[in-house]
């Protein structure tokens, strides 16, 4: 999904919206503090930039007003999104939601269990990263799939396994309100990729409402995965540690192999598995 060109107004109050209410009010009193008071003590010679901070000061009120409008709204979302996870029932209730109440659904289970979540407002309903999530230094990526009927499969995990490559993070997890396909599980199997079926979210889903802590990733860690995968194999060239990579194009494209993780000073690779 492409996107729009905005102004930085735009794209502040967009930042603000996303984050606690809380933020937007800290954000407007210390923008009347800076500029009632602070800006003040600057004494420039010329006259003409004297004149603007003279306005700007008296005017701080309006800017810290500006600050203070995703408050309000932040806030609404924040309660819709609660009671988004407080009223689902089952699976079916899950299935009902469309895609974007979907996204919010999982972003706000993943907050009651302890996580950071950052939502990403650019993407649609086709793909890419929807969330990242982050706990004790770990972060992951995450993918929604609200399918109702079609089966998730190889492709979309071959598509974000590429992009846990090309970013820094732990793993990847993608989460679906139906099923994966075998192939999609295959290619899963021993990478740091976490498959998250309807029964699953159910459950995650039951417990983030009870406040009941549990195993987010419900398959294994695949945080300590990663590294096992890392340490394990040496590169045959310089003796540094080897990164499981894919490739991306020729007559090897979407195949994985190990790759020194002194690339490009090195171009050491070996054979996967």
């Amino acid at each position: 999904m492409s996107r729009k060109n905005t102004s930085i107004a735009e794209d502040i109050l967009s930042l603000l919206i996303l984050c606690p209410w809380y933020v937007s009010v800290i954000v407007s009193g210390i923008v009347y503090v800076s500029l009632k008071y602070y800006l003040p003590t600057f004494e420039p010679e010329s006259i003409l930039y004297k004149g603007i901070i003279e306005i700007i000061s008296r005017f701080a009120g309006i800017f810290a007003i500006f600050f203070l409008i995703p408050a309000p709204i932040s806030a609404i979302q924040s309660f819709r999104k609660k009671a988004l996870l407080k009223n689902q029932k089952d699976i079916n209730s899950i299935k009902s939601l469309n895609w974007r109440d979907f996204e919010f659904l999982v972003a706000q289970a993943y907050r009651e269990q302890g996580y950071r979540v950052i939502e990403n407002e650019e993407v649609g309903p086709d793909g890419g990263i929807d969330l990242v999530i982050k706990k004790n230094s770990n972060i992951y990526i995450v993918q929604c799939k609200q399918w109702r009927s079609v089966k998730v499969g190889v492709k979309v995990v071959r598509e974000m396994f590429g992009i846990l490559n090309s970013v820094n993070a732990h793993g990847v997890i993608i989460i679906t309100s139906g099923l994966f396909t075998q192939e999609a599980k295959n290619f899963a199997h021993n990478k740091p990729i976490d498959l998250v079926e309807g029964n699953e979210l159910t459950e995650l889903i039951k417990n983030s409402q009870n406040n009941r802590p549990m195993e987010v990733l419900p398959n294994k860690n695949i945080a300590a995965k990663k590294r096992v995968d890392v340490s394990a194999k040496k590169c045959p060239k310089c003796g540094n540690a080897m990164v499981l990579r894919q490739a991306k194009r020729g007559q090897n494209a979407g195949q994985q192999f190990w790759g020194c993780s002194k690339f490009p000073k090195c171009r050491g690779t070996l054979r996967y598995p």
